[in-house]
């Protein structure tokens, strides 16, 4: 099964199939030119930016932490530091420096995992991981050294992307804007087609489409149903790895799994990860307990 057709299906199709459940009613308008910042705001929010900054890149070293967790943890830093935290959710504009500011750093820190130990610490960061060994690029310490060319290029890009954002986008934000005036039902059929189209022309096969959609239609069960589609990512880049390495280990054993308990640091590995697999199930059970009331009145 090709990692781009599992990808392409879980966000791309179960994205569409959950819009076409939607209907939108109206559209505001807005006016274009009062979305850029004032000099005042600017000022205003350069404390939020910084400390939204540093809160995204050190949380987004961290596995599982991506932009959707590093954007709250920041605007709740930025409600509580505030002086006037009753402005947060009024319009407020730290409110809206600080998400962004946590989402542009934890973006950005997700790289240094992945280049210096190959570890994937969020979807996207998953994806780009399939990209690299598609290529042939194994990340980790040896990138460095092996491809200086690659690594070095990756970290220009963000600095030239970052000036091409602003010299693009803020003439073009009208167009942009209008995007989302495309109705639906114009909008969905073109994402279907060049989705089918993209992953079609990866190897010329009509099974990838196929596996393409079955994941779609997994992916769309998997929103409805409240299950992240994260975890599904990361499993299908790291399946391969985990299928090699578990491989040799029972290589190593002659076959005997219990090398993954006698030997010290597997042995850690494992009773962590049997504590979070039991420490979820055991919150998913106190969840749906009923609660017991008592009552001490004396009649």
């Amino acid at each position: 099964v090709d990692f781009i057709s599992v990808i392409v299906g879980l966000f791309a199709i179960s994205e569409v199939m959950i819009n076409v459940e939607q209907r939108i009613t109206a559209i505001s308008e807005l006016n274009i030119k009062n979305w850029m910042p004032t000099w005042a705001d600017i000022r205003q929010c350069t404390g939020a930016m910084i400390r939204s900054t540093a809160v995204g890149f050190f949380l987004g070293l961290l596995p599982g932490c991506t932009p959707s967790v590093t954007t709250f943890v920041a605007y709740d830093l930025e409600k509580r530091v505030s002086k006037h935290p009753e402005r947060f959710g009024r319009g407020a504009i730290e409110g809206v420096a600080a998400p962004e500011g946590a989402n542009n750093a934890t973006s950005t820190a997700g790289f240094v995992p992945l280049f210096s130990f190959g570890l994937p610490t969020a979807p996207s960061m998953a994806v780009l991981l399939g990209g690299l060994m598609m290529y042939g690029l194994q990340p980790g310490p040896l990138l460095f050294a092996q491809n200086p060319q690659f690594v070095w290029a990756v970290i220009a890009s963000m600095y030239i992307g970052n000036v091409m954002l602003l010299v693009l986008n803020l003439p073009l934000v009208g167009m942009w804007a209008k995007i989302c005036k495309i109705p639906f039902y114009i909008l969905g059929p073109i994402i279907v087609f060049c989705a089918m189209v993209g992953t079609y022309s990866i190897r010329f096969q009509i099974f990838d489409v196929w596996v393409m959609l079955l994941f779609g239609v997994i992916g769309y069960l998997m929103r409805k149903l409240g299950f992240p589609i994260a975890p599904m990512v990361l499993a299908s880049v790291l399946a391969q790895m985990l299928e090699t390495a578990l491989g040799q280990a029972l290589l190593m054993s002659q076959g005997s799994p219990l090398i993954f308990f006698t030997r010290p640091i597997s042995a850690v590995f494992m009773a962590l990860a049997f504590l979070s697999i039991g420490r979820g199930i055991w919150s998913q059970v106190r969840a749906k307990a009923p609660e017991v009331v008592t009552d001490d009145a004396e009649y």
